[in-house]
């Protein structure tokens, strides 16, 4: 999963089998850390909840899972705070 903070919020980006893990009801996570502190994302196909604590959101994707299938999408909005547009980036890698 690929992440773009934003002021607007962020975007995350999904290959093919990220999504097959979501549909397979397993969390998605990208993290990174530093010597006091750090921040992580979760996306949560079990819930449909958004909730963050210090450098820590998690965002469930229960509600907007089957729109992410739709072939005819490139991606979903979760609103927040923080707003967050999840898309698919499939390249050839896996197909």
């Amino acid at each position: 999963m690929k992440v773009r903070l934003t002021s607007r919020g962020l975007r995350a980006r999904l290959d093919d089998l990220e999504l097959a893990a979501l549909n397979r009801g397993e969390p998605l996570e990208v993290a990174a850390a530093w010597p006091g502190g750090g921040w992580r994302l979760v996306l949560d196909p079990a819930t449909a909840q958004t909730a963050g604590t210090a450098g820590d959101l998690r965002v469930g994707v229960r509600e907007v899972l089957a729109s992410l299938n739709d072939p005819a999408r490139e991606g979903v909005r979760v609103e927040g705070p923080p707003r967050v547009d999840i898309e698919k980036e499939f390249g050839p890698q896996h197909g």
